[in-house]
């Protein structure tokens, strides 16, 4: 199997999932500490807006943490199928690629909720951080949150991967980015924005009551984004690189395909 006359990307493959199963294992069990019964945090800061505005800053900067790291460099630190499907649908990323991206983000998913199993009673408490329906919200209300969330997200990553000015500090949109999300939507349903952040969990817990609202979802939210982008006809969706970070770094020549993707997606970017 070749793509494009280039040997498959393993190792592109191998840093998505292990960037996702650091994301699912440390992102998660920040959520289990802040929300689990029985654990101290409760105690020291009763208020459960502060708790879910910390754990939105932390959450964020484990994501950022993995897109600056060795692993983001690889692949690019998608660490979430939407965001592949997002490069793909801009011509970013090839559809062999991207499948196998979500296939390794998936899998890691996977992989990365096992350590959960570790945080025993006070894990299974809130089911290892599953993301499900708020209490007292429709399925519609979750679905309506997990597209405006996505839309968000996709439409902030966008906006700073398509200025140079701005590309080189995208990392250091999710922190803060998911801070505000988690703080003010994760009542109405967890604040998903990742199918494979929301498979893992439920695959341990058992919980997949309402899991279509964490695939769809997104995946409007991610739609509704490019689209915004594309009929305003401002261009900013034109990114020019698939990756978060580490731009100039290409080892199997996948990233740099479309026209305008070339020298200039390079240049002045780490």
């Amino acid at each position: 199997m070749k793509i494009q006359n280039h040997p498959v990307p393993w190792l592109l493959f191998g840093a998505e999932l292990l960037g996702t199963a650091l994301l699912v294992t440390v992102g998660l069990s920040l959520v289990i500490l802040a929300f689990g019964q029985g654990s101290p945090l409760l105690h020291r800061i009763p208020d459960a807006g502060i708790r879910r505005l910390l754990t939105g800053f932390l959450f964020g900067t484990t994501g950022a943490l993995i897109a600056l790291s060795p692993l983001g460099k690889e692949s690019g630190a998608h660490i979430n199928p939407v965001v592949s499907l997002a490069f793909w649908l801009t011509g970013k990323l090839k559809g062999c690629t991207t499948l196998g991206y979500i296939l390794a983000q998936l899998a890691g998913a996977s992989l990365g909720a096992l350590p959960l199993l570790t945080w025993s009673k006070m894990g299974r408490s809130i089911d290892f951080g599953a993301t499900l329906p708020g209490s007292g919200f429709s399925t519609e209300s979750a679905l309506l949150g997990e597209i405006i969330t996505t839309f968000c997200l996709i439409s902030g990553l966008f906006f700073f991967l398509r200025h140079d000015k701005l590309r080189p500090f995208t990392p250091a949109l999710f922190p803060f980015l998911y801070a505000l999300m988690v703080f003010f939507e994760a009542p109405l349903s967890g604040t998903s924005t990742n199918p494979a952040r929301s498979f893992g969990p439920a695959l341990i817990s058992g919980q997949w009551q309402a899991w279509w609202i964490y695939w769809l979802g997104p995946l409007l939210g991610m739609l509704l984004g490019l689209a915004v982008f594309h009929f305003s006809g401002l261009g900013w969706f034109k990114i020019e690189v698939a990756k978060l970070y580490h731009f100039g770094h290409d080892r199997y020549g996948v990233f740099h395909r479309t026209s305008g993707a070339g020298p200039r997606a390079t240049k002045g970017t780490p």
